[in-house]
């Protein structure tokens, strides 16, 4: 009698144990839930219920030294390089190629890219910090500061390589869609997304052309280049649900989501650059002796049958 007692109390202790354990589960459960979607929500900053490429653009632009004045940063690129007379010119919407040779202005931009590569080590230590509850803030800031090193070194590279400033209100913290688009172009070649160098150099193009700008923001709103834009988009809002559910479940594993996430981030920065830095320098832009290639053409063609 006393053994079957004493079994049966194990049964009713093993039994609550599990209801226990169970019902821990079922909270963790629901607290997961509940962390990934405050950290989408927290990602969306344009709250249209998904996470896109702008989100990821606009949350970039919120870290301090990410937007970059193209006057401000050519002055003190330039300086000592070339006169001060050539400076101003260049500032002035001069082509740089005909102030500097242009092996001067590659040895430029690689030593742009390997010093924000340097900045992106220091952050990729720190994305696999657990979280908890912090997963809402930690994960966004991850990604923004990952991708603000990106867009500093597309937007420096753009001003060295021939294009005008990229148009940020600070204030209110947004671009026209236009400049997004354009951004939108930069990254998709950063990251070798079909099609998006040639949208980059068709607009390229129309600018060292001096075609007419309402002419060229139909074409990244509306137009011709438009529908690469959209394509580029839609790669990177697949890219981006990824990137912000693995980030979730990294922060959950501090030591293997610090190793994963820091080789990543490192490992992947230098061949976006590279990849858009190669693209820039061969530009109409930036390349006295560019070819001009059919493709461009024929959306240069319909852009402006389009507006005829």
């Amino acid at each position: 009698m006393k053994n079957e007692s004493t079994s049966e109390s194990l049964k009713a202790i093993a039994n609550k144990a599990n209801g226990k354990v169970g019902e821990m589960a079922k909270k963790s459960t629901e607290i997961v839930k509940k962390s990934k979607k405050a950290v989408y929500d927290a990602v969306d900053v344009n709250g249209d219920g998904q996470v896109d490429i702008e989100d990821v653009i606009l949350l970039a632009f919120k870290v301090p030294g990410v937007a970059v004045k193209r006057d401000v940063f050519l002055k003190q690129e330039l300086m000592g390089k070339c006169s001060r007379e050539n400076v101003d010119s260049v500032v002035e919407g001069r082509s740089l190629y005909e102030v500097i040779d242009t092996e001067k202005i590659d040895k430029i931009a690689k030593s742009i890219i390997q010093n924000e590569r340097l900045k992106v080590s220091g952050i990729s230590a720190a994305l696999g910090t657990p979280g908890g509850a912090a997963m809402v803030a930690t994960i966004p800031a991850d990604i923004a500061q990952y991708y603000g090193c990106l867009l500093r070194v597309a937007q420096k590279l753009m001003y060295l390589y021939g294009f005008s400033q990229i148009e940020y209100d600070l204030d209110g913290q947004c671009f026209d869609t236009e400049t997004m688009n354009q951004i939108i172009l930069c990254m998709g070649v950063m990251f070798g997304v079909a099609n998006a160098k040639s949208g980059l150099l068709t607009l390229a193009k129309a600018l060292g052309k001096g075609v007419e700008k309402k002419l060229i923001n139909k074409a990244l709103t509306k137009g011709t280049i438009y529908p690469i834009v959209k394509s580029v988009s839609k790669w990177f809002g697949v890219k981006m649900t990824k990137e912000v559910f693995a980030g979730f479940f990294k922060k959950a594993i501090p030591v293997v989501g610090g190793v994963i996430g820091g080789g990543l981030s490192y490992a992947t920065f230098k061949p976006c650059c590279e990849r858009l830095k190669n693209v820039l320098k061969d530009t109409y832009l930036s390349n006295p002796n560019y070819e001009e290639n059919e493709e461009e053409l024929e959306i240069l063609d319909v852009a402006y049958e389009s507006v005829e």
